[in-house]
């Protein structure tokens, strides 16, 4: 049997603390002109800033989708990063057709790690060596009433942490709404949620399969673990399944 390892409570380097998870919707037959577009003009000018490109993903159920996951030391230091890149010659010069590309780019959750944990810690390693882009990964968003993240993280990673991983996920990170003042409101997030989301790692297809077929036959989670989670989001858990693009860190 597979069994999965969780890397998010690793020990961090240079550990961020502010994330952004951001899905586009493009125009039809937009996306890999826009995912060329970003790794050949985007990536290295953004890190440069002090952010950190975490993962980059094409949806496998909407073609027209771009999702990836940035992230910042702290808030002070995203709004002064994010300030300098969009007022730099980059920018100026390649945004628009970024922009072309683009229906919406406004749907973006901004986060933090859940407490004790570190996330896409595994990225770190990975920044400086040559790598298989592999891996099916899938987000699960769930939305909470108002300052009940905390309790939900809380349980997540007492009982449902340690089932996923024995039945062959690889949880990478586990995050939750960050409440800041958003520093730059020219690039606009999703106020007002609550919101707590896990990154989940597979192999492959088959191995997904697996793991949701584990999943179905162990006792405590159909019966217990995952009907209190369910119980406590405000709207059926929502899953997307993303594959990594060529220059993701984030990857199986």
């Amino acid at each position: 049997m597979e069994t999965g390892q969780s890397t998010c409570f690793g020990g961090p380097m240079k550990s961020h603390a502010v994330f952004e998870l951001r899905r586009y919707r493009l125009h039809p037959g937009g996306r890999e002109r826009l995912i060329g577009l970003f790794d050949s003009e985007f990536v290295e000018p953004q890190e440069a800033l002090g952010m950190r490109i975490e993962g980059e993903f094409r949806d496998c159920g909407d073609p027209d989708a771009f999702v990836w996951v940035r992230s910042f030391l702290d808030m002070e230091a995203r709004t002064d990063a994010l300030a300098a890149f969009y007022s730099a010659p980059v920018w100026k010069e390649h945004g628009p057709h970024a922009n072309e590309t683009m229906l919406n780019s406004d749907n973006v959750l901004l986060l933090k790690p859940v407490a004790g944990t570190h996330p896409f810690s595994r990225n770190r390693s990975r920044e400086q060596e040559a790598r298989q882009t592999m891996g099916l990964i899938a987000v699960n968003i769930c939305s909470l009433a108002p300052g009940t993240e905390d309790k939900f993280a809380a349980f997540f990673v007492a009982e449902a942490l340690p089932i996923l991983e024995r039945t062959g996920a690889r949880v990478d990170a586990v995050l939750t709404t960050e409440r800041s003042v958003n520093g730059f409101p020219r690039l606009p997030v999703r106020e007002g949620e609550t919101v707590f989301v896990w990154f989940e790692m597979h192999e492959n297809e088959d191995s997904l399969s697996r793991h949701q077929e584990r999943l179905r036959k162990d006792v405590r989670w159909t019966r217990e673990v995952f009907p209190h989670m369910d119980s406590q989001c405000w709207r059926t858990i929502e899953v997307s399944r993303l594959t990594p693009t060529s220059r993701s860190l984030c990857t199986f």
